[in-house]
């Protein structure tokens, strides 16, 4: 199988959205998914909150991003395909 066409099996569709206004930055999604995700300060520095590192990850991590999704306390994350 050609190179290009094994590469494009790993290609993601999945695009992962945030409600910024409902997270408290618990910090589980980066727990589960620390190459998509991170907690830092929100853009005014007066609390934390879920930053992506990858608005689309490979499909790879895709496990890693269900878990984030499932155990996020507030129900913040959710994938698009």
């Amino acid at each position: 199988m050609p190179a290009a066409l094994s590469a494009k099996n790993d290609v993601s569709d999945m695009r992962i959205q945030v409600d910024r206004q409902l997270c408290q930055g618990h910090g589980v999604c980066a727990l589960e998914a620390p190459e998509v995700f991170e907690v830092g300060e929100s853009e005014d520095g007066t609390y934390a909150e879920v930053q992506l590192l990858t608005e689309t990850p490979d499909e790879a991590l895709r496990s890693k991003v269900e878990a984030a999704v499932r155990f996020c306390p507030n129900r913040v994350l959710s994938i698009e395909d």
